[in-house]
């Protein structure tokens, strides 16, 4: 980690030990940001765990890696009071491992829905060139082809939750001590 745990706080729960003890209104801001994405989201399931993985594969942060919806939002609506059943885990089937496997993959891999394709294509820009994707005419045509412009604003502030608080996890190096799925932890070892 880069910054002390203070004393008494839990390293297994740093962000909930970062919110108690720096800045606190704004990493929980910064929380409230990302867990509103996921509450009140109104893309499907697998088109938000699309452009989410994307995201944390760009951002680095290995927690964002382990992360899978139909596993860990359960427990993870629970840890913020959500509402489990009004929120985007109800949007369509979770994505299974294949799903997550081919992210990197996500233009020849034939098990993407275009709208998934574009919300893969769409974080992948806004997380490693957004000057690029904000000019790709290309890119807008075929988005607006398939995409409200409610959804876009849904799909752009989801991405910008992701980018901001994974990056600031991965940086702080909270990712690499705070929850890990057992997957993601055995594979870092």
């Amino acid at each position: 980690m880069r910054i002390q745990v203070p004393q008494g706080g839990d390293p297994t729960k740093a962000f909930e030990t970062l919110s108690n003890a720096y800045a606190p209104e704004i990493v929980r801001a910064a929380g409230n940001f990302s867990t509103m994405a996921y509450q009140h989201s109104k893309l499907s399931l697998r088109e938000v765990e699309a452009a989410r993985y994307r995201t944390a594969q760009i951002n680095g942060c290995l927690v964002c890696q382990g992360f899978r919806a139909g596993r860990d939002f359960p427990q993870m609506f629970e840890g913020f009071g959500g509402d489990l059943e009004s929120s985007v885990y109800r949007n369509g089937p979770a994505p299974d491992e294949e799903f997550y496997a081919q992210v990197e993959n996500w233009r020849d891999w034939q098990g993407y829905s275009e709208r998934e394709r574009l919300a893969i294509a769409y974080a992948e820009g806004f997380g490693a060139a957004p000057k690029d994707i904000a000019a790709d005419e290309d890119f807008w045509a075929r988005m607006k082809a398939v995409y409200s412009d409610d959804e876009i604003v849904d799909l752009t502030y989801c991405i910008g939750s992701w980018v901001a608080n994974g990056r600031a996890a991965h940086v702080l190096g909270l990712d690499n001590v705070c929850f890990v799925a057992p997957d993601v932890a055995e594979a870092a070892e």
